[in-house]
């Protein structure tokens, strides 16, 4: 009997649209279920920026190690068949930032968030930064509308909460924390800026760091407790050994 692949996704807190030493990228491409893994970025949530795309591929063509290929979606070329076809055909998909609440109602309007779901069953890596760490989840803490406000909504593929910035943008922390704690969100995450978190099956499974201040936390109605991160350094490697898996 042919084993059922794993379910995988990585949050991050930095990578190519705001880090200069590829770190977290190289990460997360080791741990594609290839040694040249195709990678499909999906800049949606920015409105497909073109600087962001080309900033994408300017960070992942000059390395040999992968395909890069992006997938637009307001200026959309690919038909229902081929739109499937392609993402189905991505070993890694990196969903970039910005507005989560538009992204979520974009995808649903094409169908990506159906097409994201199958790629996920069949062992597809799905990662991203800001709102493309927050999509992932049942729920996150978003700008989305302005003023930082909780967003109950998301593909629900990782059970709980999001909330990215943690460390960097002034009121995310005591925003979310009382958010968990008033039952607006359900428990879950906060990313500081430069912190990576593989999730396998639900549980966490593997944590990492560019910086030595840069922590990921699990926050519930009890707290926030900080989880350990390996620091990541040019000449490391893209993997380690995984953590014991915590509770999801």
């Amino acid at each position: 009997m042919v084993p059922l692949p794993e379910h995988r996704l990585a949050l991050l807190g930095g990578g190519f649209s705001t880090d200069d030493d590829g770190l977290l990228d190289d990460w997360v491409l080791g741990h594609a279920r290839t040694s040249r893994p195709k990678v499909c970025f999906v800049p949606t949530a920015s409105g497909d920026a073109p600087a962001y795309v080309e900033r994408f591929l300017a960070a992942f063509t000059r390395r040999r190690s992968c395909d890069p290929g992006v997938l637009p979606l307001f200026r959309r070329e690919l038909d229902d068949t081929a739109l499937r076809t392609f993402l189905l055909a991505q070993d890694v998909v990196y969903v970039g930032g910005g507005n989560t609440a538009n992204m979520l109602a974009v995808w649903r309007a094409h169908g990506v968030d159906r097409l994201l779901r199958e790629a996920y069953d069949r062992g597809t890596l799905l990662c991203g930064i800001s709102a493309g760490a927050n999509c992932w989840a049942e729920g996150s803490l978003t700008d989305s509308y302005g003023p930082l406000t909780s967003l109950s909504d998301g593909l629900g593929l990782l059970s709980g909460s999001v909330c990215p910035h943690y460390d960097s943008e002034p009121g995310r922390r005591p925003a979310y924390r009382a958010a968990v704690e008033s039952g607006a969100l359900p428990a879950g995450w906060a990313l500081d800026d430069g912190v990576g978190a593989l999730f396998t099956d639900g549980r966490l499974t593997e944590t990492v760091a560019r910086t030595s201040r840069a922590d990921l936390y699990r926050v519930d109605h009890d707290g926030e407790r900080a989880v350990p991160c390996r620091r990541l350094t040019a000449d490391a490697g893209p993997t380690c050994a995984p953590l014991r898996p915590a509770r999801p």
